[in-house]
């Protein structure tokens, strides 16, 4: 998330009212002193981040996309109260400055967070860590073990008690997501999307503990430092963020783990021959291990992964389809639609119907 590789001039579409949004916050963050300039955080395909420069201060704007917004999503009110609680105990979490529900200031909610300099590892090495030995090793690692730190904070000692509402929780994902994808379905959507809400209905896993939960884990939505790529610096996007089965949230970075080894079908994100993360299989361990949980449906929790980004992908294809968004990537997003279903497909087929854990959460189904 380095100004100089992450971040670039607005994108055509994305400009909000500078002058308003700089006048505001002059007036409630003190400090703020210098000429104001503005840059786009030009990776992420739903949220909008920009990177605001007063003098020698960088900090870090998010709001919603424009367009129609999926119920419960893009939350930058639940976003600010995580990290304006999650910033005081763990690490990786960028603190909270302000918040503003005012939409004549910037068209919506927004926040506003501290920026840190650090680079994100996406489809390719970034510079300023070409020449690491065993670098995927290294950042793979810090990854995982950085989610099981979050997982094991105690929600109420953070103040985050009354984020979510653990029971239920995944009774709730599959019946919200199902309901996501009912509104998000194109005429020629894919009847397997429909069958596998079914499938995931009838054989829920059986949670082992309540953790906070980041809900979006993605090699994207972490920032190491350059320095030393062993230390996350930050963890990004908590929008989504809830109390809930941690294993959900572990499902969703096994769905984007760059590692096609273990799977028929490449799902969202292609391995990166140059930077050789562990494999699937070698991260469960590690979380397991860190975690003491029972890692035995990690394919349930990852097809559910899989499942839900099909339905996010449908839904920024629909934004870009409906001209709610400039952002070209969306017209692709549709395309993967049919591939991460037939991933989670897969994936459910490698579960054994024999299963105690399964039977007992399906009703003998």
């Amino acid at each position: 998330m380095s100004s100089t590789t992450e971040a670039a001039s607005v994108r055509p579409g994305n400009d909000l009212d500078w002058p308003t949004i700089e006048s505001y916050l002059r007036s409630r963050i003190p400090g703020l002193e210098g000429d104001f300039k503005v840059l786009q955080f030009t990776n992420g395909a739903a949220n909008l981040t920009y990177l605001l420069t007063f003098g020698d201060l960088e900090l870090v704007l998010r709001r919603p996309p424009f367009g129609t917004i999926a119920p419960g999503a893009h939350d930058m009110r639940r976003e600010y109260r995580v990290l304006s609680k999650l910033g005081e105990v763990f690490e990786p979490a960028p603190k909270a400055l302000l918040f503003c529900d005012d939409h004549s200031i910037a068209g919506s909610d927004f926040f506003v967070m501290e920026y840190r300099s650090g680079v994100t590892v996406r489809d390719r090495v970034p510079p300023e860590l070409l020449g690491y030995p065993d670098l995927g090793k290294c950042v793979g690692e810090a990854f995982v073990t950085a989610v099981a730190h979050l997982h094991a904070l105690d929600p109420a000692a953070c103040g985050l008690s009354d984020l979510g509402r653990p029971e239920g929780f995944i009774e709730r994902q599959v019946a919200g997501w199902t309901k996501r994808w009912e509104l998000a379905r194109p005429e020629d959507g894919s009847p397997l999307m429909d069958e596998l809400g079914e499938r995931f209905a009838g054989s829920m896993p059986a949670p082992q503990r309540t953790s906070i939960l980041h809900n979006d884990l993605h090699l994207g939505n972490c920032q190491f430092d350059p320095s030393d790529p062993s230390r996350v610096k930050s963890l990004f996007d908590w929008d989504m963020a809830t109390l809930g089965d941690p294993l959900v949230d572990f499902g969703s970075l096994l769905a984007y783990w760059r590692d096609d080894q273990d799977l028929p079908i490449a799902g969202s994100s292609k391995a990166n021959p140059d930077l050789q993360l562990p494999s699937r299989s070698d991260a469960t361990n590690l979380y397991a291990e860190l975690t003491g949980l029972d890692l035995s449906r990690a394919d349930w929790y990852h097809a559910f992964g899989r499942w839900r980004i099909a339905i996010i992908m449908q839904q920024i294809h629909n934004r870009w389809a409906q001209g709610d968004s400039a952002d070209p990537r969306g017209a692709s997003f549709g395309a993967n639609v049919p591939i991460l279903a037939e991933t989670a497909h897969s994936l459910l087929g490698r579960e054994s119907p024999s299963s105690p854990q399964a039977r007992s959460s399906s009703g003998g189904q």
